[in-house]
């Protein structure tokens, strides 16, 4: 119920963050409004399936909003801020046990490991996770996935190491310039920016130790995608096809595509940042999520210490939708 509260409560801040894009620039009616969690080229489907027309084929415009963290993302789309919330699926499962009248359901998957990688402030070419030992992270906060996950692959690893949940998600890249902590989560491209300024270095792969676990979603509540099927088959269509489209295609092309969403990203950094999820196999092809793999998402919510009881598959996630989307797709 904590997480429920904290959840309402940041609705206001989710409806006044004032980064917007508008991703479809037709001149059809019908629109998607979309709050992610964050900017990143780790969403880099999302942003080629409108670069691409995919959106637009499918009769529809999207509207793209920044909620700057999963509690605000999820805020938006509980309060009618937004249609669909991009986020991480624990979004979904506390408001579940919440007890919401109309809880929000993931209907597709789009990314498959953590994104973030691990920047540290020295040059560390045989970086070994057990150098972390003593050190203060920048992790993220507290309860979402990124540093859940960051927390699973530090107790798997056995290291004694403090992490620092006291930095807002997308302040973590400033403060860690600023000098808190030893290193510092970030996603791209954010991360590849850094190390090209000179300011920091990165050491690992945060998605390439943890495995595979099902990080970031789309998802809306029951009754819009009730009133709403078409709009939901959509989406899942467009960047079913991005993501296909993403995994046969050079990184130099996709970077093309890529640019006028990152302004002020240099092509180099996207080609650089695209060529580094490609290599850690960032996303899914079919975006029907997998019940083995919602269970190894609760198996790291409850080892942070976060979740107070399991919730059905059935209850959070739908996948018939998705299912069907990627047979016509891959047929």
């Amino acid at each position: 119920m904590k997480k429920l509260i904290s959840v309402i409560t940041a609705a206001l801040i989710a409806l006044t963050i004032p980064v917007t894009l508008a991703a479809c620039g037709g001149n059809n009616k019908k629109t998607i409004r979309i709050n992610e969690v964050t900017h990143s080229i780790f969403y880099a489907p999302l942003y080629l399936a409108d670069a691409l027309g995919y959106f637009k084929e499918e009769g529809y415009d999207v509207t793209l909003t920044n909620g700057g963290g999963a509690d605000a993302t999820m805020a938006a789309v509980l309060s009618g801020g937004a249609d669909i919330g991009f986020c991480g699926p624990e979004a979904a499962i506390y408001v579940n046990k919440g007890g919401s009248d109309d809880s929000p359901k993931v209907f597709g998957q789009l990314t498959k490991r953590d994104g973030s990688f691990l920047v540290g402030r020295t040059p560390q070419p045989d970086f070994k996770w057990s150098d972390l030992n003593g050190k203060e992270i920048l992790a993220g906060r507290k309860g979402g996935v990124p540093a859940m996950t960051f927390e699973y692959v530090i107790k798997n690893a056995d290291i004694d190491c403090k992490l620092n949940y006291d930095v807002a998600f997308n302040m973590m890249t400033p403060a860690f310039e600023s000098g808190i902590a030893d290193y510092c989560t970030m996603f791209e491209p954010v991360a590849s920016d850094y190390q090209a300024q000179g300011k920091g270095y990165i050491v690992a792969s945060v998605g390439q130790e943890s495995g595979e676990i099902p990080y970031t979603c789309f998802m809306a509540k029951q009754s819009y995608i009730n009133k709403n099927g078409d709009a939901v088959d959509a989406l899942l269509t467009a960047v079913t096809k991005a993501v296909k489209y993403i995994n046969q295609t050079d990184g130099d092309t996709v970077a093309g595509y890529l640019a006028p969403y990152f302004d002020g990203t240099s092509k180099e950094s996207i080609k650089a940042s695209v060529e580094s999820y490609k290599s850690i196999d960032a996303w899914v092809t079919n975006m029907a999520m997998k019940e083995d793999a919602f269970n190894k998402l609760q198996d790291v919510i409850e080892l942070a210490g976060e979740l107070d009881g399991r919730v059905k598959f059935s209850d959070v996630v739908i996948t018939d939708a998705a299912q069907k989307i990627y047979e016509k797709v891959y047929k």
